[in-house]
């Protein structure tokens, strides 16, 4: 190729590439404005519900860290060993605080922080293993947050909404919504016992919110976070919460003596798996305790030499039991010191008996 044109077509290429970089830098691609802000109209009802709500519950919601004496240099969120992070909320003007039993059982110390930051110390005032909640109460703290407000479990209805307040993995100060997706569940405990009436929601609840203010639309306090169900351990959309009945009448109890009433009638129950084998509608008593309310009304237990039913407990005060939480939850609303009227079931015979209520957790 002639030595001539092999220059002439570099030049040529190079003019080219130099047009095509200068135009390049004014290209759609590269335009250096700022993108102008897009004005949105106002936020809808729901939103500015959500946001006041938030506002104004916020700073009753609070961390809680509780340090074992298991190994005080590892951390997790939720119980266990080493130091345990849940949340709690602000009961009243006297700086009590509710959460869950578990976030701070067999803690050695139990530390709060605040909406604001500030760190301060609690003490333990109770705690009830039979509906997973503790009472703690802060010290020093410059200015108390304000107690949330109550509102009551008994006329929820599912599909309604459901705000939880929490410090899900210690991230605090979040907030979740949904909605109620069932009522009436049972939640086992770790003393043995069954919570009735417990909430379902599949507001997010993770580790981290336990002890934490499950919340109406309108802001009151409806239930307290305890439970998830997950088999990865994060929020699978079922989680489950204390109601704020059982709450409002368990923690005066521990405010005022440091523990609550084991309200019973010394029975042993059978499983609800073998009334549903048996086919038996109630509570099948396999054995009273002696000395017991229960042996002294004359309750009878199953024939161990036969293996033949004795009593089945149908009803008390008038209203049908299904299961043990349905008896256990009656008589905790009725208490300890009073007396219930239980409807009897043996064989084809059916009775009533007055037995007293005591304090099995008594020693």
């Amino acid at each position: 190729m002639n030595r001539r044109l092999v220059i002439v077509l570099a030049v040529a290429a190079g003019l080219l590439l130099a047009f095509a970089a200068g135009n390049l830098r004014f290209s759609v691609w590269t335009e250096p404005n700022v993108r102008a802000v897009e004005q949105r109209g106002p936020l809808s009802e729901a939103e500015r519900a959500n946001i006041e709500m938030f506002e104004r519950v916020s700073p009753s919601v609070v961390q809680v860290a509780a340090q074992s004496a298991a190994n005080p240099l590892s951390e997790e969120t939720e119980g266990g060993g080493g130091a345990a992070s849940g949340t709690g909320f602000v009961w009243d003007d006297a700086g009590h605080v509710v959460t869950n039993n578990h976030v701070v059982q067999n803690a050695r110390e139990v530390a709060i922080r605040l909406a604001s930051g500030e760190a301060v110390r609690a003490g333990l005032v109770g705690t009830a293993s039979n509906y997973d909640l503790a009472v703690l109460r802060i010290r020093g703290a410059r200015k108390l947050p304000p107690p949330l407000a109550i509102g009551s479990s008994s006329d929820l209805k599912v599909g309604q909404f459901a705000f939880a307040v929490g410090n899900p993995f210690g991230l605090d100060q979040s907030m979740s919504s949904g909605i109620i997706s069932a009522l009436k569940r049972r939640l086992p405990t770790s003393s043995g016992r069954e919570i009735a009436n417990v909430i379902q929601t599949d507001t997010a609840i993770n580790p981290g919110n336990s002890g934490g203010p499950l919340l109406d639309s309108a802001g009151r306090l409806i239930g307290v976070t305890t439970a998830i169900l997950s088999p990865s351990g994060s929020s699978a959309g079922i989680g489950f919460a204390v109601p704020v009945d059982i709450v409002n009448r368990v923690v005066p109890e521990l405010i005022r003596n440091g523990r609550v009433p084991t309200p019973g009638i010394g029975i042993v129950a059978a499983s609800e798996t073998v009334a549903t084998r048996l086919g038996s509608e109630g509570v099948i008593v396999v054995r009273t305790a002696p000395g017991s309310p229960a042996e002294r009304a004359g309750i009878r237990g199953v024939d161990l030499a036969t293996g033949a039913l004795g009593d089945v407990i149908t009803a008390v005060d008038g209203k049908q039991v299904h299961r043990l939480s349905d008896l256990t939850d009656q008589i905790e609303q009725v208490g300890a010191g009073k007396t219930v009227r239980l409807s009897l079931k043996r064989g084809s015979e059916k009775r009533d008996v007055e037995v007293a209520v005591v304090d099995i957790g008594q020693r």
